[in-house]
């Protein structure tokens, strides 16, 4: 069959891939766990502070829980694309190609997602007390 060639490497590219996204969605995931450990807790006496967001985390910015909700999504989604990708390439057919591709475009789009989400926290000045160093 052609393209036989392209095998290792196409497998090597996607188990880094497979590595990147397992990696991504276990640090967003240990950032929504801390969020809700340390999140706001609505009791009988507690009133709703001035500037509440359902999407509320105790550290970074204001972009910081979409950020993490999103990197999360495109992690888990890259990760099933990868092991598409992998099915794939041990089919190696012409059949196997439209659902690794497709879930691999649908994984890349919610990666640019997650990314500009990231430049947004960047971009915005308001910092959490223990990131800037300043208590």
């Amino acid at each position: 069959m052609a393209g036989e060639g392209a095998k290792p490497i196409a497998s090597l590219l996607l188990f880094l891939n497979l590595c990147m996204y397992a990696i991504v969605a276990a640090i967003s995931g240990w950032a929504l766990n801390v969020a809700i450990d340390r999140g706001f807790t609505i009791g009988p006496s507690l009133a709703l502070p001035a500037h509440f967001s359902p999407v509320f985390f105790p550290i970074g910015n204001a972009a910081t829980g979409f950020l993490v909700i999103f990197a999360l999504i495109a992690g888990v989604v890259g990760s099933a694309a990868a092991i598409a990708g992998i099915q794939h390439i041990r089919a190696w057919n012409r059949l196997s190609l439209a659902s690794a591709a497709s879930s691999g475009i649908v994984a890349w789009a919610l990666t640019l997602l997650a990314m500009g989400l990231a430049c947004k926290e960047i971009v915005l000045d308001g910092r959490n007390a223990r990131l800037t160093g300043s208590r």
